[in-house]
């Protein structure tokens, strides 16, 4: 088992990323709604396809906790029972945690996906701390870090919770955001624990700490696009269906976000100049540069193009494997050392 955790951990990685790309699909589509409830879907453990299954109607069965649209309300099942000829209000009661009341099949199961994925990046991750106990004697940081890890899965699936009855909060959606690069972030550090060895760089502290500001960096221009986005995603609430309507009066959160890829960029070919000049060794420089070339791209083109499809949501995954990236250079930058663990 202790020879194959890092591709245990590798795996986790990935499916944590897959989520990652799920909720850029459910952000790119709109579809954050399309399961009211948590952790069902309308009351289902397979969500409807049809309207007529969120539809009261006699001589159907129903179990306690499903759900029907009435009259622009969710109704949420008080106990099992078989409906009569006629609406029995003993049965039901107004579901709470927010009033939208809107089915979309598309929506809704894109939502289901993307909790799926959640799911599946939860086990894993479970898996891998189960493996971790390998290393107790050895290096201890790395079952702790691994159950810290599925804590914190637990932690994000109790946030998208709160997104869904807070009907989509900025503030909540940014914070879900960053806690899923966290979780990225300590999954890296298991990863770098357990291999033998780092590839070979030089060490420099003045890259390290530039290199600390970048990811720094990252992170903030991560958590403001998310806020622009949450404002596009505002104007369609409003009713602005078309595209070219979207950045028509932008905010002054736009304008900081597009002129933040500037000091972003400056600084990283700051560090890919050093890294070149000095022979570091800091291979991924290559892949941060061109990451932020894809991102500064796609972001122009949802500004000038009136947002391509998939562009958001290759905006929004480029942004967290660049982050990913960033981290693991940093522990590749980390002062040798002759500790163990």
């Amino acid at each position: 088992m202790k020879k194959h955790f890092p591709t245990i951990a590798k795996t986790a990685l990935v499916l944590v990323y897959l989520v990652i790309v799920a909720g850029a699909l459910v952000r790119m589509t709109g579809s954050g709604m399309g399961c009211p409830d948590w952790p069902k879907c309308f009351g289902y453990y397979i969500p409807p396809t049809d309207l007529k299954e969120l539809t009261w109607a006699p001589n159907r069965t129903f179990e306690k906790g499903q759900v029907i649209i009435k009259d622009e309300t969710l109704l949420v099942a008080k106990d099992n029972f078989t409906t009569q000829t006629n609406f029995d209000v003993s049965h039901w009661e107004k579901y709470t945690k927010h009033d939208y009341a809107i089915f979309n099949p598309l929506h809704t199961w894109i939502e289901y996906i993307n909790r799926l994925c959640g799911a599946l990046a939860g086990m894993a991750c479970f898996f891998m701390a189960i493996a971790s106990f390998k290393f107790w004697k050895e290096k201890k940081r790395i079952p702790l870090l691994s159950w810290l890890v599925v804590f914190m899965m637990g932690f994000q699936a109790w946030l998208g919770a709160k997104v869904v009855y807070s009907v989509l909060n900025p503030i909540k959606i940014t914070v879900h955001m960053v806690m899923a690069l966290v979780i990225v972030a300590v999954i890296l550090y298991i990863i770098q624990l357990a291999r033998p060895k780092l590839a070979a760089v030089t060490y420099n502290s003045t890259f390290k700490n530039v290199l600390l500001l970048s990811l720094l960096l990252t992170l903030i221009q991560v958590a403001i696009g998310t806020q622009v986005r949450q404002l596009v995603d505002q104007q369609i609430k409003n009713g602005l269906t078309e595209s070219i309507l979207w950045l028509q009066n932008p905010s002054v959160t736009f304008y900081i976000h597009r002129s933040f890829s500037v000091i972003v960029l400056l600084v990283n070919v700051y560090l890919f100049t050093k890294n070149r000049k000095l022979n570091l060794g800091f291979a991924k420089m290559n892949w941060v540069l061109a990451l932020i070339g894809i991102e500064i791209l796609t972001g122009m083109a949802m500004a000038y193009l009136d947002f391509p499809i998939g562009s958001q949501a290759i905006h929004l995954v480029l942004a967290s494997i660049l982050f990913g990236i960033q981290f693991y250079m940093i522990l590749e930058a980390q002062k040798p050392s002759s500790a163990n663990s």
